[in-house]
């Protein structure tokens, strides 16, 4: 297949869903073409439904958009046979047949082959060091890489914006102006009085200085 693309929903506890794509052509990884999803319709830590609800948006986007011209030769999942079933049901749904596999690790969570078939799946080793298994083993460290990295800039920025909400006159507006200008609460909290000021004006940067590094001395 000269295009894959590869899913994984790293969720925590069901904490701040997220799930990432990743589009390889031709063996190599296309960037441009990665995605990364909130997702929408599903309280609490459920694969099987956030990974038809991804694959749904997905391919109804990529089907009216392009015709159908942009759609895979192969889907990966990087988890197991209730993955591979939530895909199916997905691509059904939407009229599509793609194939679907899943990438089988071993103990170590290592690539160690693939999970394939029509009525039932069976699990087909891959030789070790040969080119498809160093294409899978790439394509499962970077679809990982990039859903947790995904995962953790989003609870990070909810992180940060919950401890600005306890700020006094700091509302959706500043919190987006300040996380823009500073990058992240630790920045924002170690900014001077006059970098506060040129963001926000001397009365408001002034006011929020204060605040902060009150809140900084409640906390030692």
């Amino acid at each position: 297949p000269l295009h894959i693309e590869c899913f994984d929903n790293p969720n925590i506890q069901g904490s701040d869903p997220v799930a990432a794509c990743v589009v390889f052509k031709r063996g190599r990884p296309s960037k441009k073409d990665y995605r990364k999803f909130n997702i929408r319709s599903v309280e609490g830590p459920d694969d099987y439904a956030s990974m038809r609800e991804v694959v749904t948006r997905r391919y109804r986007r990529l089907s009216e958009e392009a015709g159908g011209e942009g759609l895979p030769d192969l889907i990966l999942a990087d988890g197991g046979k209730g993955q591979i079933g939530a895909i199916r049901e997905a691509l059904a749904e939407l009229g599509l047949a793609i194939p679907v596999a899943g990438l089988v690790k071993d103990d170590r969570h290592r690539t160690a082959g693939l999970l394939f078939g029509t009525d039932t799946l069976d699990e087909i080793p891959v030789r070790h060091h040969s080119p498809t298994f160093r294409l899978l083993e790439q394509i499962q460290a970077e679809v990982h890489r990039f859903a947790i990295t995904f995962h953790r800039q989003k609870r990070s920025k909810r992180q940060t914006a919950s401890r600005l909400d306890q700020i006094a006159g700091v509302g959706e507006k500043t919190k987006s102006l300040l996380l823009q200008k500073f990058g992240s609460l630790k920045r924002i909290e170690e900014a001077t009085c006059p970098q506060l000021q040129a963001v926000l004006g001397t009365k408001r940067g002034t006011k929020l200085f204060e605040n902060l590094h009150q809140m900084a001395a409640n906390q030692e």
